[in-house]
């Protein structure tokens, strides 16, 4: 597989991405979603650019997607996702439960925008990296508005945000 990188002195070239650039891109996650929720270009590195392919895919973006569902669920608020809900597969509604404890009254509160955030996550076609890898922050910073009480982020804002990211 072949994507453009922008590190060649004349502009973008395009390079083989390599076995290892997946598994780096794969152990960096972290820092790389990071980076592109940030604004960085995918193609400024071999890395970034394994990881925007693997966070716009469809079938990651259904697991996102699904995660937002669950939680807005386990905070019962079911009406809210029902009434945004697009089509996806049939495992994307799985109820699983959760394995981290949430903020149930901060969820609730923004239980609409997360709502609408998954379906965005869930529609077919290309979408901006930036605002999948906003998402995947949002979903595994133990910090943030999701898990932690003390967060001063508004979870409200940061789902607009992503899903306004999510935009072509």
């Amino acid at each position: 597989m072949y994507v453009l990188i922008d590190d060649d002195p004349a502009g973008l070239a395009l390079r083989r991405l390599r076995p290892w650039h997946r598994l780096l891109a794969h152990c960096q996650a972290g820092r790389l979603d990071r980076r592109l929720a940030e604004g960085t270009s995918p193609e400024a590195s071999a890395a970034l650019a394994a990881r925007a392919m693997r966070l716009t895919s469809l079938d990651f973006r259904h697991d996102l997607a699904a995660s937002l569902r669950r939680i807005v669920v386990a905070t019962g608020e079911p009406a809210a996702v029902r009434a945004v809900q697009v089509a996806a597969p049939k495992s994307a509604g799985a109820a699983r439960p959760l394995r981290v404890p949430i903020r149930h009254a901060r969820i609730s509160q923004s239980a609409r925008p997360l709502a609408e955030l998954a379906a965005r996550l869930a529609t077919p076609g290309p979408v901006p990296v930036r605002g999948v890898a906003m998402v995947t922050r949002l979903l595994s910073e133990g910090t943030g508005p999701l898990y932690r009480e003390a967060s001063r982020d508004d979870l409200s804002l940061i789902a607009e945000r992503a899903a306004q990211a999510l935009t072509l």
